[in-house]
């Protein structure tokens, strides 16, 4: 399927309201390039692997909207046949009349075609198997190597979505589990992503485990890692929802019933976890967070300490941390 791509030169400003008039000509959805840095709701709404700080912002923005070819080649936009130039002349028109009230920028545009290949497919040239101590990561589209048919085999295949396993905050989380996992194990996997962190627990022989994710496509990538992994659905249960404020998925999760509790979050999504997830801890329970990048250490520490947990341990993989602790 092949699509014509229109993209704006613009400013950060202009964004919303020049998408929402690009709606109303009939432009359904748009891709988004600027340097704004996150806010603290879209922090929370991040679940690791972590993306690193990124440039500062510089006021231009780049938004990109996309008509679908049809198999002559030819463009509809609400239902109705247009040219290219007819498109780019509608667009422009909208930007005339924005321009006349408010700055946005170049408002220039350019044209050019794109595949489905290039949004779904392109990277996983950039993920190939490797290695977290003794443990094989692997994608579908790779085969085992016979020098590693011994080897525990984590089959992963992310999504365009959801970490890999490895982003230094997960291979801490890791070995962190191989340490207290038993067989009598529950697990409790806040920001579970693909799943890689319980999928693992279970192999390592936990009991059973729940996820909790904010991101509905949570589902699905855990549900085809569990399928890839052989895990029975019935040892890994998911639940979408915002654990920290919502009530409900609170009272789903359970209380008191966690023998461990792994979060592998931001630092500034820990702090309002931690004093919430104590709850949901057993006794002596065990709660495994990373996410942390080195200059949070001791806020972590202190909204570890502030809930009434005791720190076990501490440990650095590169500039991450890991902090381990119990609830006495």
């Amino acid at each position: 399927m092949k699509w014509t791509k229109f993209r704006i030169k613009t400013t950060t400003e202009a964004e919303d309201i020049i998408i929402s008039s690009l709606y109303d000509i009939g432009f359904e959805g748009a891709q988004i390039e600027d340097k704004i840095p996150l806010t603290a709701l879209e922090k929370e709404q991040m679940f690791v692997d972590i993306l690193p700080d990124g440039p500062a912002d510089d006021g231009i923005a780049y938004l990109s909207f996309f008509v679908e070819q049809k198999e002559d080649g030819s463009l509809e936009v609400n239902g109705e046949p247009m040219e290219v130039a007819a498109i780019v002349a509608a667009v422009e028109n909208e930007l005339k009349c924005i321009r006349d009230w408010m700055d946005i920028g170049e408002g220039t545009i350019t044209v050019d075609e794109t595949e489905d290949i290039d949004w779904i497919n392109n990277w996983k040239q950039y993920f190939h198997q490797f290695y977290i101590d003794d443990i094989l990561v692997i994608p579908s589209w790779e085969d085992i190597k016979p020098e590693d048919s011994e080897k525990m085999v984590l089959h992963i295949d992310p999504g365009t979505a959801f970490g890999t396993g490895m982003h230094e905050t997960t291979q801490l989380c890791i070995r962190q589990l191989r340490k207290y996992i038993t067989p009598e194990t529950v697990l409790l996997d806040v920001g579970t992503g693909s799943g890689i962190l319980a999928i693992l627990s279970l192999m390592f022989g936990a009991k059973h485990c729940v996820g909790t994710d904010l991101d509905p496509c949570a589902v699905e990538a855990v549900a085809d890692n569990c399928k890839n992994n052989n895990i029975d659905v019935k040892d890994f249960e998911m639940m979408i929802g915002n654990i920290i404020s919502d009530k409900e998925i609170q009272d789903r999760v359970g209380y008191e019933k966690y023998d461990i509790v792994v979060a592998n979050i931001l630092a500034d999504v820990l702090v309002p976890l931690t004093p919430v997830i104590v709850n949901q801890m057993k006794k002596g329970g065990i709660y495994i967070t990373s996410g942390i990048i080195d200059d949070k250490e001791q806020t972590v520490v202190d909204a570890v300490k502030a809930a009434g947990l005791e720190v076990l341990e501490v440990t650095y993989q590169g500039e991450w941390v890991s902090v381990t602790s119990t609830k006495r």
